[in-house]
């Protein structure tokens, strides 16, 4: 397997067992390859959920850019569900897995249609 099969992975393994979730494999796929290089940097590819920069950063990016959301409270709302969701404590929260999550919850796959 390539490494980012391997990341794919793991990504699936913590949907299963930290979220509780049925991971669809063809949408987590296709948001790690969103990620780009960002998936193989220690520090890119996670988010640190205490750091409201990080948050802010996260709601600009992906859901504003990426998604194409309109701004407002329930971005920074679904943001904090999901990394409940994700356990507040687990320090290695990777970026495709919250973005997968955000994606889910806005039910915006079509993006990745």
């Amino acid at each position: 397997m390539s490494k980012r099969d391997d990341l794919i992975a793991k990504y699936a393994d913590d949907l299963r067992n930290k979220c509780r979730m049925v991971p669809d494999m063809d949408l987590l796929t296709k948001v790690t390859i969103g990620c780009g290089p960002t998936i193989y940097n220690d520090d890119s590819s996670t988010v640190a959920g205490s750091d409201p920069g990080e948050l802010e950063t996260v709601k600009t990016n992906f859901l504003i850019k990426k998604l194409g959301l309109a701004d407002g409270p329930h971005l920074m709302d679904a943001i904090n569900a999901v990394i409940d969701t994700y356990g507040r404590s687990d320090r290695n929260k990777y970026r495709a897995v919250i973005y997968y999550m955000l994606v889910k919850h806005f039910n915006k796959e079509s993006v990745y249609g």
